[in-house]
C-alpha cells in the first residue's frame, strides 16, 4: 500500500537551502540540487564520510529530497544492533550518486564514497518513527529509525534492523 507524500510532513523538513548555505558548491564539487525526484522506487544510500572522524551517512529520499542522519558508529549491519542515527540537513537527489573527495576547509571535507545502495519502500512512517524495508546490495530487510524520547535532542534517532519473526 503506497504511503502518500503528506504522511512525510511529520518529519522535520530541513531545507536545501540549509544544505548550499553551508557549502561552497563550487569549490567543493557538490550537487547543487536541481534534479527531479526520482521515478521507479525511492532512493536510498548509505556513505562512508571519512570527514574529522569517520562515520556513515544513511539517506532516504522522502519529498523530493534526501533525508539525511549521519551514523557516528556505522551502519547496523546485524539484528539487535542499534546504531545512533543524528539527523542532518537535506540533501539534493544527486547526492545519492556522490562519490568524491571535499577540499580541506569546505565544510564536511574529506573522502565520501558509497557503502550502499538501493531503494526502499515505506511501511509506517510518523513523526517519531519510520519503519521500511531495505533493498540494497548490503543491507536487505525491514529497519527503524526511532526519535528518542522527549528531554533528548530533537535530531537523535535510533537505526535499527526490525526483528522479524519466523
Amino acid at each position: 500500500m503506497p504511503i502518500s507524500v503528506n504522511i512525510w510532513q511529520g518529519i522535520s523538513r530541513l531545507s536545501l537551502q540549509e544544505y548550499r548555505s553551508k557549502r561552497n558548491l563550487e569549490r567543493s564539487g557538490e550537487p547543487k540540487g536541481s534534479k527531479p525526484p526520482s521515478e521507479g522506487g525511492k532512493i536510498y544510500v548509505i556513505q562512508r564520510h571519512q570527514a574529522t572522524h569517520l562515520h556513515y551517512d544513511l539517506r532516504l529520499e522522502m519529498d523530493g529530497v534526501l533525508k539525511s542522519w549521519a551514523l557516528p558508529k556505522g551502519p547496523p549491519t546485524q539484528p539487535n544492533l542499534k546504531r545512533l542515527a543524528v539527523q542532518t540537513e537535506d540533501h539534493p537527489i544527486e547526492y545519492a550518486d556522490f562519490e568524491g573527495v571535499i577540499p580541506e576547509g569546505e565544510y564536511g571535507a574529506g573522502k565520501v564514497e558509497v557503502w550502499d545502495r538501493g531503494t526502499f519502500e515505506p511501511i509506517e512512517v510518523d513523526k517519531n518513527k519510520i519503519i521500511f524495508r531495505i533493498h540494497g546490495e548490503k543491507l536487505k530487510g525491514d529497519y527503524c529509525l526511532i526519535k528518542l524520547r522527549p528531554g533528548t535532542d530533537p535530531k537523535n534517532w535510533l537505526f535499527f534492523e526490525k526483528k522479524t519473526t519466523r
